[in-house]
């Protein structure tokens, strides 16, 4: 029994073989989408576009499709409010 705390974002942490199984099924906008956030992250949905070279619409799909299976959160960018970046949950 380990006396140090576990804090609770590290209890959340997909495993490497969780996070692979659940992106298995996804659509390969939404696989193309994880691995540009892998690489560089966090990125805003334009950035995403940009990177990806998806339409913005794709982007979306795929963004909505991660955050349903959990491997994508978002929070709004310290550079512009008006926008949310989005980051792998692994």
């Amino acid at each position: 029994m380990s006396t140090s705390p576990v804090g609770a974002a590290d209890q959340d942490r997909l495993s490497e073989t969780e996070y692979r199984e659940r992106l298995r099924d996804l659509p390969p906008s939404a696989k193309l989408v994880a691995k540009v956030l892998e690489g560089d992250s966090p990125l805003s949905q334009g950035g995403l576009a940009e990177e990806s070279l998806l339409p913005d619409r794709t982007v979306r799909y795929a963004l909505n499709r991660l955050e349903e299976e959990e491997l994508v959160d978002s929070r709004y960018s310290f550079k512009d409010a008006r926008k949310q970046v989005y980051f792998l949950t692994t």
